[in-house]
C-alpha cells in the first residue's frame, strides 16, 4: 500500500493482517462463548453467568457493632460465613448516624446472602453466631428479604437498560456518521461485551465469581468508553476520507487513520488502567469485580476499536462496493 497520499507513518499495517485480527478475536471469544453454553444448562437459573443475589433474590441482615470493623476482620468473617455453608456472603460495613448517638466508634455490618425461604431462620442464626464470634456485642438491628421475583425483576430491567444503551448509540452514530460506521461500531461493542462475559463466566464456573447489578453498571461504563475509543479512529477515517478519496484507496485510508491516533488510543487506555489497577490491587473488596470488569473491557476495547473495529468497517466498505459494481454492470 503507498501512503505518501496521506503522508502518514505507517506504525501498524492492520488492513494488511485482518485475518490474523479476526482469528486472535475469534480465539479470544470462543472460550468464554463455550464456558456460557455450560453455564446455562448447568445453573437453575439457566443464565450465561452466575448471578448474584440481587437477581435471584436474597437476604440482607444488619449489625450494629460499637467498634471499628478493619478490613482485615470484614475478610475473616467472609471466610467463616463460607465455611458455616453460607454461599456468596456479600459483607460492608457503613458508618450510621442514627444508630448509638454519641458513639463514634458505631458502625453498621452489613451481611448479604442468598434467599431461601425454608431455612432463612437457620440462615439467619449461622450467620447470627458467626458474626457475634468476632463481636460478641453485635446485635441485629434490621433483617430485609428480596424475593426472587423482584431479583428476577431486576435483571430484565438492566437487560433493558443495556438494550436501550446499544440502540442509542446505534441512532447515534448513524446520524454523527454512516449506519456502516455504526454497524461497525455495534459489531465492535458486541465483540467487547461478548469477551467481558465470557471471562466472568468462566470465573463463575471455576472460581464461584457472581455477578450483580454493579456488574452491570461496569458493563454499561464499559460500552461508553470502548464506543468513544472507536469513534475517535471513525471520525478520522471520515476527515481523511474527504481530503483523500480521490487519491487513496478506503482500506489505505482506514489504515492510515489508525496509525494517526494509534499513540492516542494506547496512552488513554494505559492511564486509565495505571488507575484501575492501584484500585484492584489496593481497593476494597466489594468493588474489586466491578474495576476487574472495567480493566478487562478497557483493554478488549483498546485492542477493538484498533484493529478489529477499523477491519470491519473496511470489510463492510468492500461489500459495499462489491455490490454496487455487479449493480453497475
Amino acid at each position: 500500500m503507498s501512503y505518501s497520499a496521506l503522508d502518514t507513518k505507517k506504525v501498524i499495517d492492520v488492513i494488511k493482517y485482518r485475518w490474523l485480527w479476526l482469528a486472535i478475536s475469534c480465539l479470544l471469544l470462543l472460550p468464554g462463548i463455550i464456558a456460557m453454553f455450560i453455564s446455562v444448562t448447568k445453573y437453575p437459573t439457566h443464565t450465561p453467568l452466575r448471578v448474584g443475589i440481587d437477581f435471584t433474590g436474597g437476604s440482607i441482615i444488619q449489625y450494629v457493632v460499637n467498634e471499628n470493623i478493619p478490613p482485615e476482620k470484614i475478610s475473616e468473617i467472609r471466610v467463616r460465613l463460607t465455611e458455616n455453608d453460607i454461599e456468596n456472603p456479600v459483607l460492608q460495613v457503613l458508618k450510621p448516624s442514627t444508630v448509638e448517638e454519641g458513639n463514634e466508634n458505631a458502625h453498621l455490618l452489613s451481611v448479604k446472602t442468598q434467599f431461601d425461604e425454608e431455612k432463612q431462620n437457620e440462615l439467619t442464626d449461622k450467620i447470627t453466631n458467626t458474626v457475634q464470634e468476632f463481636y460478641p456485642e453485635a446485635e441485629v438491628i434490621q433483617t430485609n428479604a428480596v424475593g426472587p421475583v423482584l431479583g428476577k425483576q431486576l435483571l430484565v430491567n438492566s437487560m433493558i437498560a443495556v438494550s436501550l444503551a446499544v440502540l442509542a448509540i446505534i441512532i447515534y452514530i448513524t446520524v454523527r456518521f454512516r449506519f456502516d460506521y455504526a454497524i461497525s461500531a455495534i459489531i465492535a461493542l458486541c465483540h467487547d461485551v461478548l469477551f467481558v462475559l465470557g471471562v466472568f463466566s468462566i470465573l463463575g464456573l471455576v472460581c464461584g465469581v457472581h455477578v450483580d447489578s454493579l456488574f452491570v453498571t461496569a458493563i454499561l461504563t464499559v460500552l461508553g468508553y470502548s464506543v468513544n475509543d472507536t469513534i475517535v479512529v471513525f471520525d478520522r477515517v471520515r476527515e481523511n476520507y474527504k481530503f483523500y478519496s480521490k487519491k487513496a484507496t478506503y482500506n489505505e485510508i482506514v489504515n492510515a487513520s489508525v496509525n494517526q491516533t494509534l499513540a492516542r488510543s494506547i496512552n488513554t487506555s494505559l492511564t486509565t488502567m495505571l488507575i484501575l489497577c492501584a484500585l484492584y490491587f489496593f481497593g476494597g473488596v466489594t468493588t474489586k469485580d466491578f474495576v476487574l470488569v472495567m480493566i478487562l473491557g478497557i483493554a478488549i476495547g483498546t485492542y477493538s476499536s484498533i484493529f478489529f473495529a477499523s477491519t470491519i468497517l473496511a470489510l463492510i466498505n468492500e461489500i459495499n462496493e462489491s455490490k454496487k459494481a455487479k449493480i453497475g454492470a
